[in-house]
C-alpha cells in the first residue's frame, strides 16, 4: 500500500498556527516585562512624591516653629525691657533734679533701642503682636514725656504777677536811659532759650551755642521761617502751620505733631510724625522714620547746608553714611507688600536745593 502523502496546505496551516502560538507567547512574555517596569516606575514616582510632600510639611512645620519661637522671644524681651524702663521712670519721682535728669536720659536712650528692636522684628511678627507692641511703645513714650514734664518742669515767666506789682508801686524816675523792651522773639522763647512759641510771620534763628545738646521746642508757629544751627539733643515741633523749619543734626529724636503745609529739614537718629498733613520732609535718619495718623507727607534726602554742618554732625554722633530717608513705617498701614498711601517720595525734579531766606 502506498503511504498517504501529507497535504502541503495542511502542513503550512499547522506551521502557521505553531508560529502564531510562539509569537503570542513571546508577546505575552514581553508585555509582562514591560508592564512590570511601568508599575515599578509608577510606584517609585508615587514614593518620591510622598517623600517630597513629607519633606515640605516638615520644613513648613520647622519654619512655623522658628517663627513662633522668634515671636515668643520678642514678646518676652520686649515686655521685660518695657517693664524695666517703666521702673526707671517711676524711680524719677521724688529724686533730685540731677538724678531725675540722668535717669530720664537713660530711659530715652533705652526707649529708642526698644523702638529699633521692634522695627527689626516686624518681618516675623503677626499683625496682632505688632499692634500690641506699637501700642505699648506709644504708652511708654507718653509716660516718658509726662515724667519729664513732672520731674523737669519748665520754668514759667511771671509777667502778670510782675505787672500787678508794678501797678501798685510808683514808677521810679530812672537815672539812666531805660533799656529797650524785649523783642517779641525773646519773650516767646522758652525759659531755657531753647525754642520759639506763639509766633506768626517771623524769621527766627538759634545759634549752635544756644541749642547745643539741649531739647528744642517749637510750638504754635504760623508762616515762620526757622533756622536752628548746631546739634540739639531732641527737637519737638507742635502745632506748626505753613512754616519752613531747618535744623542741624539732632543727636536723638525729632517729634512732629499737628504740623501742616510746612517744609522741614533735619538729620536725626529717629523721626516720629503724628497728625501731620501736606508737609515735605528733607531727612537724614539713621533708623526708620515713623508716621502715624498722617496724610500727604513727602520725603527727600536732607539737602540744607551751612558752614559748621560737618562739625555739628561730629557733635551729634550720627552716621553720615547711613541715611534711611525713604524707609518709612506707617503705623496705620499694615498691609504687607502694598505701599502706604499716606506718604510719598518727592520727585528729584521737585526737590529743594536753595534754602536761602
Amino acid at each position: 500500500m502506498h503511504r498517504a502523502r501529507a497535504n502541503p496546505s495542511l502542513r503550512q496551516s499547522q506551521r502557521r498556527k505553531m508560529d502564531e502560538v510562539s509569537g503570542v507567547s513571546s508577546a505575552m512574555e514581553f508585555s509582562g516585562e514591560s508592564g512590570a517596569a511601568r508599575v515599578h516606575e509608577r510606584l517609585q514616582k508615587r514614593h518620591q512624591m510622598r517623600t517630597d510632600d513629607a519633606e515640605r510639611r516638615r520644613e513648613a512645620k520647622e519654619s512655623e516653629t522658628v517663627a513662633e519661637e522668634k515671636g515668643e522671644y520678642f514678646s518676652a524681651a520686649f515686655n521685660a525691657e518695657r517693664a524695666s524702663i517703666d521702673g526707671l521712670l517711676s524711680s524719677c519721682s521724688g529724686a533730685d533734679r540731677a538724678a531725675a535728669s540722668e535717669r530720664l536720659e537713660e530711659a530715652t536712650s533705652r526707649t529708642l533701642q526698644l523702638q529699633k528692636f521692634l522695627n527689626d522684628s516686624v518681618a516675623f511678627l503677626t499683625s496682632y503682636d505688632l499692634s500690641r507692641a506699637q501700642a505699648a511703645l506709644r504708652e511708654l513714650q507718653t509716660s516718658l514725656a509726662d515724667t519729664r514734664e513732672e520731674c523737669l518742669p519748665k520754668k514759667k515767666f511771671g509777667f502778670r504777677a510782675r505787672a500787678k506789682a508794678a501797678d501798685k508801686a510808683p514808677a521810679p524816675v530812672p537815672d539812666t536811659p531805660s533799656p529797650a523792651p524785649a523783642s517779641k522773639v525773646d519773650r516767646a522763647a522758652n525759659p531755657e532759650g531753647c525754642g520759639f512759641s506763639n509766633m506768626d510771620g517771623m524769621h527766627l534763628t538759634k545759634t549752635a551755642e544756644e541749642i547745643q545738646k539741649r531739647d528744642v521746642l517749637l510750638s504754635h508757629l504760623t508762616d515762620c521761617r526757622v533756622r536752628l544751627f548746631g546739634s540739639p539733643s531732641t527737637l519737638h515741633l507742635k502745632h506748626i502751620r505753613g512754616c519752613e523749619v531747618l535744623c542741624g543734626p539732632v543727636s536723638s529724636s525729632v517729634f512732629v505733631d499737628q504740623c501742616s503745609n510746612s517744609t522741614l529739614a533735619f538729620p536725626c537718629q529717629q523721626l516720629r510724625t503724628h497728625n501731620t498733613t501736606d508737609t515735605r520732609v528733607y531727612l537724614h535718619v539713621t533708623s526708620r522714620a515713623i508716621v502715624e495718623d498722617c496724610s500727604g507727607v513727602a520725603f527727600a534726602p536732607f539737602s540744607w547746608s551751612y558752614p559748621s554742618l560737618d562739625e555739628d554732625f561730629t557733635v551729634s554722633g550720627l552716621d553720615r553714611s547711613r541715611n534711611n530717608w525713604n524707609q518709612v513705617d506707617d503705623f496705620n498701614w499694615l498691609a504687607a507688600g502694598t505701599p502706604s498711601p499716606n506718604w510719598t517720595v518727592i520727585p528729584e525734579a521737585d526737590r529743594r536745593t536753595d534754602w536761602d531766606l
